[in-house]
Protein backbone atom coordinates (compact mmCIF):
# COMPACT_ATOMS: atom_id res chain seq x y z
CA UNK A 1 0.00 0.00 0.00
CA UNK A 2 1.49 3.40 -1.11
CA UNK A 3 0.97 6.33 1.26
CA UNK A 4 1.45 9.67 0.13
CA UNK A 5 1.50 13.11 1.30
CA UNK A 6 0.15 16.41 -0.74
CA UNK A 7 0.63 19.74 0.33
CA UNK A 8 -1.57 22.37 -1.10
CA UNK A 9 -3.70 19.78 -2.91
CA UNK A 10 -5.75 21.22 -5.84
CA UNK A 11 -4.82 24.35 -4.36
CA UNK A 12 -5.91 23.72 -0.74
CA UNK A 13 -4.86 24.52 2.06
CA UNK A 14 -1.62 22.15 4.08
CA UNK A 15 -1.69 18.57 3.76
CA UNK A 16 -3.76 15.83 2.47
CA UNK A 17 -2.49 12.25 3.25
CA UNK A 18 -3.59 9.51 0.41
CA UNK A 19 -3.50 5.97 1.16
CA UNK A 20 -3.55 4.32 -1.51
CA UNK A 21 -5.71 1.07 -1.95
CA UNK A 22 -5.70 -0.13 -4.94
CA UNK A 23 -2.85 0.66 -7.74
CA UNK A 24 -2.94 1.72 -11.27
CA UNK A 25 -1.78 -1.68 -12.30
CA UNK A 26 -4.39 -3.36 -10.32
CA UNK A 27 -7.60 -0.98 -11.34
CA UNK A 28 -6.94 -1.93 -15.11
CA UNK A 29 -7.45 1.70 -16.61
CA UNK A 30 -11.53 1.47 -15.36
CA UNK A 31 -10.81 3.73 -11.98
CA UNK A 32 -8.43 6.67 -11.86
CA UNK A 33 -8.30 6.46 -7.40
CA UNK A 34 -9.61 3.91 -4.57
CA UNK A 35 -7.83 5.77 -1.39
CA UNK A 36 -8.48 6.18 2.19
CA UNK A 37 -8.22 10.03 2.20
CA UNK A 38 -7.40 12.11 5.47
CA UNK A 39 -7.19 15.92 5.70
CA UNK A 40 -6.04 17.49 9.04
CA UNK A 41 -8.20 19.69 11.13
CA UNK A 42 -7.93 23.61 9.06
CA UNK A 43 -6.78 22.02 5.96
CA UNK A 44 -8.76 21.57 2.27
CA UNK A 45 -8.52 19.64 -0.95
CA UNK A 46 -8.79 22.65 -3.42
CA UNK A 47 -11.37 22.82 -5.88
CA UNK A 48 -10.97 20.75 -9.21
CA UNK A 49 -13.15 19.41 -11.85
CA UNK A 50 -13.81 15.92 -13.24
CA UNK A 51 -13.49 15.09 -17.08
CA UNK A 52 -14.62 11.94 -18.21
CA UNK A 53 -14.41 10.82 -15.03
CA UNK A 54 -16.60 10.64 -12.01
CA UNK A 55 -15.10 10.60 -7.93
CA UNK A 56 -18.01 9.64 -5.02
CA UNK A 57 -16.54 10.43 -1.58
CA UNK A 58 -17.31 8.23 1.39
CA UNK A 59 -17.12 9.98 5.02
CA UNK A 60 -15.42 7.90 7.84
CA UNK A 61 -15.11 10.17 10.19
CA UNK A 62 -14.96 13.98 10.74
CA UNK A 63 -16.89 17.05 9.97
CA UNK A 64 -16.09 19.13 6.73
CA UNK A 65 -17.43 21.66 3.93
CA UNK A 66 -17.89 20.10 0.76
CA UNK A 67 -18.22 22.38 -2.32
CA UNK A 68 -20.01 20.90 -4.86
CA UNK A 69 -19.68 23.31 -8.05
CA UNK A 70 -19.87 25.96 -5.74
CA UNK A 71 -23.03 24.83 -3.56
CA UNK A 72 -21.86 24.58 0.24
CA UNK A 73 -23.02 21.91 2.75
CA UNK A 74 -21.83 20.28 5.86
CA UNK A 75 -20.50 16.72 5.42
CA UNK A 76 -19.77 14.27 8.38
CA UNK A 77 -19.58 10.51 8.84
CA UNK A 78 -22.10 8.06 6.91
CA UNK A 79 -22.37 10.90 4.37
CA UNK A 80 -21.71 10.44 0.45
CA UNK A 81 -20.76 12.75 -1.97
CA UNK A 82 -20.63 12.41 -6.11
CA UNK A 83 -18.99 14.98 -9.13
CA UNK A 84 -19.89 13.66 -11.98
CA UNK A 85 -17.86 14.33 -15.55
CA UNK A 86 -18.03 18.09 -16.13
CA UNK A 87 -18.51 19.11 -12.43
CA UNK A 88 -16.10 19.88 -9.61
CA UNK A 89 -15.93 19.80 -5.92
CA UNK A 90 -14.03 20.82 -2.75
CA UNK A 91 -13.82 19.81 0.15
CA UNK A 92 -12.72 21.37 3.77
CA UNK A 93 -11.96 20.27 7.45
CA UNK A 94 -13.84 22.18 9.84
CA UNK A 95 -13.61 19.93 12.63
CA UNK A 96 -11.69 19.46 15.70
CA UNK A 97 -10.08 15.89 14.35
CA UNK A 98 -9.35 14.48 10.86
CA UNK A 99 -12.11 14.37 8.34
CA UNK A 100 -11.06 11.22 6.51
CA UNK A 101 -12.82 9.38 3.83
CA UNK A 102 -12.85 6.82 0.48
CA UNK A 103 -12.18 8.55 -2.63
CA UNK A 104 -13.23 6.85 -5.36
CA UNK A 105 -12.49 7.63 -9.26
CA UNK A 106 -13.99 6.02 -11.57
CA UNK A 107 -13.17 6.53 -15.58
CA UNK A 108 -15.52 6.94 -18.53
Amino acid sequence: MHIEQVEKMCGGFGQVTIKHLLEEEQMKDKCGLYAEVTINPGCSLGFHEHHGESETYYILKGEGVYSDNGELRRVKAGDVTFTPSGSGHALANVGSEPLVFMALIIRG
